[in-house]
C-alpha cells in the first residue's frame, strides 16, 4: 500500500462513493492558523486538523519547538475528524514546497499511533485544485461547509514507526545515514532563520526535501527518490534516519523513503532539541562529518 494517494485516485474514490476520513493539515510556518483558508473552502467533508496544538505538544525546555503531542488530545482530535481503526484517512495539506509538510506530519503520527491505513495526497490541495480545474471539470467542488462527522474510535497505539531521540540520532550519525530535511544552507550554518545555532549534527548528510518533488510539487516516482538516497548513502543494510528543525518536514522526509521502500526513523526534537543542550556538537559547512 503507499503512503500517497493521486488525486485522480482519490477523486475516482470519492466519486463512487468509497470515502475515506479527509484530514485538512494546512498550515505554515511562522504563519497564521490554517483555520482561516480551510473556511474558505476545503475537500467535501474534511476536517481541519491544527498541527500546533493537535499534532504536536506545547514547546518546553529541552523538548523542541514540536514535540510529540499528548496522547490525550491527539486521540480527541482525531476521534472529533471521525478517525476509526477501520477507514482508510487522507491528509492533505496546501502543497508544495514550505506548505507540503504538516499532511507528513499528520500521516506519521497516525501510523506511528498505529493505524494501518494512512495516506497523503501527492501534492496537496494545489494538485486538487489543478484538478479541478482542468480535468476533473469541477466535479467535485471545494466546500465551505463544517461537517460533523460521527465520532471515531480511534486508539493510538504508540510504537507504529520507529523514533529517535538525541543519543539516538548522534550514534546514527555515525554508524548508519541521518538525513538533514532542511535547506542547505541551513544545513551549512550559512543562516538560521528559526533556531538560535546555526549548523548540523556532526555526522549527519544534507538532504533538503524539496528534491523529493516534482516541479509540479508532488513526489517523485519511487524509482527516482530510490536513486537519490542510494546516492546520498541509503545501501540496503543502512540504518537510516531523519530530522529538520523540529520534526515536521522531516516526517516528509521519512515518507518519501517509504515511498523508495526504505524504513527510516524520526528524530521528532530534531535541531531546535539539538541545540537547546549547549553542550551537543554542531558541525557547519559542506562536509558530512
Amino acid at each position: 500500500m503507499s503512503a500517497i494517494i493521486s488525486v485522480t485516485e482519490l477523486a475516482g474514490d470519492l466519486a463512487a462513493g468509497r470515502n475515506p476520513v479527509l484530514l485538512d493539515v494546512r498550515y505554515r510556518m511562522g504563519g497564521p492558523s490554517g483555520l482561516g483558508e480551510y473556511r474558505r473552502g476545503h475537500l467535501p467533508d474534511a476536517v481541519y486538523i491544527d498541527l500546533e496544538t493537535e499534532l504536536a505538544g506545547p514547546a518546553a525546555p529541552g523538548t523542541g519547538r514540536h514535540p510529540l503531542p499528548d496522547p490525550d488530545v491527539f486521540t480527541a482530535a482525531m476521534r472529533r475528524a471521525g478517525v476509526t481503526a477501520d477507514r482508510r484517512v487522507v491528509a492533505y495539506d496546501g502543497g508544495g514546497p514550505g506548505d507540503g509538510w504538516a499532511a507528513a506530519r499528520c500521516w506519521w503520527l497516525l501510523r506511528w499511533a498505529g493505524h494501518p491505513d494512512v495516506r497523503v495526497l501527492d501534492g496537496g490541495l494545489a494538485a486538487w485544485t489543478e484538478y479541478r480545474e482542468g480535468e476533473g471539470g469541477g466535479a467535485l467542488p471545494l466546500s465551505t461547509d463544517t461537517p460533523e462527522p460521527g465520532a471515531g474510535d480511534f486508539t493510538p497505539r504508540p510504537g507504529g514507526m520507529r523514533v529517535l531521540d538525541a543519543a539516538g540520532a548522534a550514534e546514527l550519525a555515525r554508524r548508519g545515514l541521518l538525513l538533514d530535511a532542511r535547506a542547505a544552507e541551513r544545513y551549512r550554518g550559512e543562516t538560521e532563520p528559526v533556531d538560535p545555532v546555526a549548523g548540523h549534527i556532526p555526522g549527519a548528510v544534507s538532504a533538503p526535501t524539496t528534491e523529493n518533488l516534482t516541479d509540479s510539487g508532488t513526489f517523485r516516482t519511487a524509482e527516482a527518490l530510490a536513486g537519490r538516497f542510494e546516492a546520498l548513502g541509503a545501501a540496503p543494510e543502512t540504518e537510516v534516519g531523519a530530522y529538520c528543525g523540529s520534526g515536521v518536514s522531516a516526517a516528509q522526509q521519512v515518507l518519501a523513503l517509504e515511498l523508495a521502500g526504505i524504513d527510516a526513523a524520526l528524530y521528532v526534537g530534531s535541531w531546535s532539541q539539538w541545540v537547546a543542550d549547549g553542550s551537543r556538537p554542531v558541525a557547519t559547512g559542506p562536509e558530512t562529518g
